[in-house]
């Protein structure tokens, strides 16, 4: 079990995990067999996204700060925005390599080696306020599994390192099957310890620390259907504000509940050979936030060793209990942020927390070369709008914000 904790500044962090770039993850059933084979990936992913000018009167063109490690607050009365339309904010260039290696028949070892660089302008208010960043973030975790003859365990490390945040994990998990191995059943945890000292700030020196647990089960319905339910908790304590934000400061706990629910269909009466993954995850935390996301893809083999997924995914949430929306003033002027109400304790104009729904629609076509070469590209499309949030507490005065990315990876078994 993997418990992404890294909080930063620029939005594209959603996107980004969603594209899974080549980290090890559990699959829909927990392998419980020691790898036939050894395999060595290597992937690439390039994304880029864009957000809507707003309008405005009198502002400076280039009003952008410009800093190393992350995005710097602006002074209000600066921004990027000029006219009507949009314009590129986060690229990010990513590499990854993966190892997976089978070792005296009853032990695997596996690691993921990933490097990230960010560059291009993230809002310091709502959607305005645009200052310029650049990071590069290095990562690398290992997982060492012991298979047993109805199940396995696993226990892993990781550690990730940016100019402004460190975060190192643990994790352990294991399942077990019944004798018929119809149905397996998971348990995991994990702790992450991070420090963040942010650019902007170099007197800050913060912590945070997250628990997280799960427990799942995996159940063969039929030699067609598959089902899998996993419910996991995760409490976290310390520094969730950005500092690279304008007005933000954050409660200091953040406890989160997650299910989610998947089915596989494989169709082997129609002539097809192909199979739908459906999965629907429901999220809720303590800040207030309540998030559905359905997903669905269709794999479908082809001739001579292709294949072809294409996929489609549904995101929507409600706004954090206290996210400030664009007041009239800003509309008016996006150069002039909307201070907190003087009594709020807690308070953030960070786009992210705010009400919003999101559809993804992507493809991913592989080819398997021979029994030891396969490789893949993956494209992906993202839209997010305010007016799509199912709660109905979308801010408006937020612009529509466009992502995109593409995936290329190879693959060589031993």
């Amino acid at each position: 079990m993997r418990s992404g904790s890294t909080t930063k500044s620029t939005v594209f962090g959603t996107v980004l995990l969603t594209a899974a770039l080549a980290l090890p993850s559990v699959e829909f059933a927990y392998a419980d067999a020691v790898p036939e084979r050894s395999i060595v990936s290597f992937k690439y992913l390039n994304y880029q996204d864009n957000q809507g000018l707003l309008s405005q009167s009198g502002s400076n063109t280039n009003g952008l700060n410009t800093t190393s490690g992350a995005s710097s607050a602006v002074t209000p009365g600066t921004s990027g925005s000029t006219s009507s339309g949009s314009q590129d904010r986060i690229g990010v260039n990513a590499y990854s390599v993966m190892a997976l290696v089978p070792v005296a028949g009853e032990w695997s070892v596996g690691t993921t080696y990933t490097s990230d660089s960010v560059s291009g302008a993230s809002p310091t208010y709502h959607s305005s306020g645009l200052a310029k960043m650049t990071d590069l973030r290095r990562a690398i975790d290992v997982e060492l599994t012991r298979y047993f003859s109805r199940g396995s365990v696993s226990v892993g490390t990781s550690y990730s390192k940016e100019i402004d945040y460190i975060s190192r994990g643990f994790n352990i998990q294991g399942s077990m099957s019944t004798e018929d191995k119809n149905t397996t059943f998971t348990l995991g945890g994990s702790f992450n310890n991070d420090s963040i000292n942010p650019v902007i700030q170099p007197s800050v020196d913060e912590k945070k620390q997250v628990a997280s647990g799960l427990i799942g089960v995996t159940r063969v319905l039929t030699p067609q259907d598959i089902v899998q339910l996993n419910v996991s908790y995760s409490k976290g304590t310390g520094y969730y504000s950005d500092p690279y934000k304008l007005y933000d400061n954050r409660p200091r706990h953040r406890n989160s509940v997650t299910a989610l629910a998947r089915w596989n269909h494989h169709f082997d009466d129609n002539g097809t050979d192909g199979t739908v993954h459906l999965s629907y995850r429901y999220y809720s935390d303590s800040f207030g936030i309540r998030a559905h996301t359905l997903d669905a893809e269709y794999v479908q083999p082809l001739y001579k060793g292709w294949t072809v997924i294409p996929l489609l995914r549904l995101y929507a949430q409600n706004e954090a209990d206290f996210y400030v929306s664009v007041g009239a003033a800003e509309n008016a002027d996006p150069t002039q942020p909307t201070p907190p109400p003087s009594d709020a304790v807690y308070y953030s104009e960070d786009q992210r927390l705010s009400g919003f729904g999101a559809v993804t629609l992507g493809v991913k076509v592989s080819k398997q070369i021979n029994k030891d070469w396969l490789v893949d590209v993956k494209y992906e499309h993202y839209e997010q709008r305010e007016q799509w949030s199912l709660s109905g507490d979308g801010d408006p005065g937020l612009t529509p914000f466009k992502a995109r990315s593409i995936q290329v990876g190879v693959s060589r078994a031993f």
